[in-house]
């Protein structure tokens, strides 16, 4: 089961940050927010997206939050106050991106774990669109020990401590580490990183937040 639940994460991760969905890495401001290596293959073909029966099925610990549906990412350290859209679960089985025409838009998997509830929720952000950056251009600057909040709709705030910051090729992406089931409730802030290769239309990377929720807050 969980073979299946990262299999499925790290799939649906690729469509998203990948070359196949039209409007998510579009061609990007003349100073790119990051620069590295280039472009490697494009990402395999679709597969269905994780839903809520692939969920960790560790027992939470009691520190974990009720499911709740986020409403908006506050991260102070670097100006980040954006409301979240819920992501679906496209014709081709894979998650579709958020809407490239909004800077300021932050996106989760609507089917899959809130922030704050048991295993580890993805939240996904523009890095920059064809004009401008994007909620996430300044992902790279935060660090181990800085704080974050995300607003629920059941009035609850779940708030989180960074683990660390780290970027990884898109051929490469260690998806046992960034999805591993777990008690705790976990969040993973992504976005794209590394050289834009103008002919994949495409990052070469993926920058990974890795964060807990914080039971001191």
């Amino acid at each position: 089961m969980a073979t299946a639940f990262w299999t499925l994460l790290l799939t649906s991760l690729l469509l998203l940050f990948g070359p196949g969905l039209p409007g998510w890495d579009t061609a990007p401001p003349s100073e790119p927010a990051a620069a590295v290596p280039e472009k490697q293959a494009p990402a395999a073909a679709p597969a269905p997206a994780p839903t809520l029966r692939d969920r960790p099925t560790a027992q939470p610990d009691d520190s974990t939050m009720p499911r709740s549906a986020p409403t908006r990412l506050k991260i102070p350290k670097i100006d980040v106050d954006a409301p979240f859209i819920g992501l679906a679960i496209g014709p081709s089985g894979a998650l579709d991106p958020p809407p490239a025409n909004d800077t300021n838009l932050v996106g989760w998997q609507s089917s899959g774990i809130t922030p704050g509830e048991q295993g580890t929720a993805l939240i996904a952000g523009h890095l920059d669109t064809a004009t401008s950056p994007a909620v996430f251009a300044r992902l790279d600057e935060l660090d181990a020990g800085d704080r974050f909040e995300v607003k629920r709709a059941d009035g609850t705030t779940a708030k989180f401590v960074v683990d660390s910051v780290e970027s990884f090729r898109k051929d490469d992406f260690p998806d046992k580490r960034v999805y591993d089931d777990t008690p705790s409730a976990l969040v993973r802030l992504i976005t794209c990183a590394g050289a834009y290769d103008r002919t994949a239309k495409d990052y070469a990377e993926n920058l990974v937040v890795f964060a807990h929720l914080d039971q001191d807050l």
